[in-house]
């Protein structure tokens, strides 16, 4: 409760929190999963794929930290946007690739889904909250 505190104290830092959440999903996304891709079942162009959207994420995000960069509601609000299409594409690859996923690589992208729709909802919030 106290991250969040603090997060919500000062709603800039949510950029680098985005941006490192990114960033692990490039790395489990093109690195990881491609290596246990036989027991997972995503097909490897999809894996690689996803990982590459979040990629534009983290620059655009250590932009908006790094820079401290004003308004910062809007780019908040943009970057909550991105991660709900994001998970709208992986929600559409779920789908199409269902029959070959195994229990794993369904619950690996359900709780991805889940984690990211989370933060973008917090960085919907916290947009539309210091406007």
């Amino acid at each position: 409760m106290q991250f969040i505190d603090k997060i919500n104290k000062n709603p800039h830092a949510l950029f680098l929190l985005d941006g490192l959440g990114a960033l692990l999903s490039i790395f489990l996304l093109g690195l990881i999963l491609p290596l246990f891709q036989s027991a997972i079942g995503m097909p490897l162009t999809t894996l690689y794929f996803l990982a590459a959207i979040p990629v534009f994420f983290v620059i655009y995000d250590f932009y908006c930290y790094f820079k401290k960069i004003e308004p910062w509601q809007q780019y908040l609000y943009f970057i909550a946007i991105a991660n709900v299409i994001y998970c709208i594409i992986s929600i559409v690859m779920l789908a199409i690739h269902w029959q070959f996923l195994s229990a794993w690589g369904i619950s690996y992208f359900i709780i991805e889904i889940i984690i990211v729709l989370s933060i973008a909802l917090w960085e919907l919030k916290l947009s539309k909250n210091h406007q």
